[in-house]
């Protein structure tokens, strides 16, 4: 730990919207915390959009699964904002499946009835609870263009009929704020990494590897403790040469700082 602080010093790379709670998060469970975002959401509408729409509006889903809070969002942007209620009133008719409570918090928070959501926060976790009952059912879902194929390969085979649509994208932030939280990194001061996305994991290597070589990278990470969300960011990670330290059973940000907690003390 550095000797500033007496306090882990822990690298929070999450998109901006997530910052400011991330910080006050880790800062109440005793990190010193490290927050520039190496991860950005951009809205973006696909040629499925309108489609989704129309089959929620008319009562013809079965289903809506919403992998996050962000997909609710971006969902919500592109609809007229005088037609927010009928939509949301719209997706009560149907049986909405949140992944996990931060999304049911979201969806609940915005007078959206979630029917519930699996015990595994996860693609996988959707697919296993699911999939005994959605033989021949309609299911849509709307979320991140970098969504896992898990999710829809696995309801198609239960038998579903499902229909994607990507509401949003994620970015690759590249500024004086990235390059400085990388020399910090390079130097030293950071003692506990924690990944939330393979994409996150991509993107401080690609900024890393601006400056030094990636043996370089490899080096100083594997003298800190690193956090994995869930297991395909953890492959990510160590698919570059890297010791995954904590990968909690619960895929939260809050779940990932106190299992760090714990491996620290």
């Amino acid at each position: 730990m550095t000797e500033k602080s007496k306090r882990p010093v822990l690298a929070i790379m999450r998109p901006k919207r997530y910052l400011k709670d991330s910080v006050e998060l880790a800062k109440d469970m005793g990190f010193e915390p490290l927050a520039v975002p190496m991860i950005e959401l951009e809205g973006m509408k696909d040629e499925f959009f309108d489609g989704f729409v129309e089959r929620v509006m008319a009562g013809k889903s079965d289903y809506v699964i919403f992998t996050s809070a962000n997909g609710i969002d971006f969902t919500l942007d592109k609809i007229p904002a005088d037609e927010h209620e009928k939509f949301i009133a719209a997706l009560n008719s149907t049986k909405v499946i949140a992944i996990g409570p931060t999304t049911c918090k979201a969806l609940d928070d915005m007078g959206i009835n979630v029917l519930g959501m699996p015990g595994v926060y996860s693609s996988e976790g959707l697919v296993e609870y699911l999939c005994s009952d959605v033989k021949g059912k309609v299911i849509d879902t709307a979320r991140s263009f970098y969504g896992s194929t898990l999710l829809i390969d696995g309801l198609k085979s239960c038998g579903a009929e499902i229909h994607e649509t990507n509401v949003y994208t994620l970015t690759k932030p590249d500024g004086q704020e990235q390059a400085e939280f990388i020399r910090k990194v390079l130097a030293g001061e950071v003692d506990v990494f924690a990944f939330t996305s393979s994409m996150m994991v991509r993107n401080f290597f690609e900024h890393a590897t601006d400056q030094v070589t990636k043996s370089d990278v490899i080096g100083i990470m594997n003298k800190s403790v690193v956090a994995a969300i869930g297991e395909p960011t953890a492959q990510t990670i160590e698919s570059y040469g890297v010791r995954v330290s904590v990968t909690p059973g619960k895929f939260t940000f809050e779940e990932i700082l106190k299992k760090v907690m714990d491996t620290l003390n």
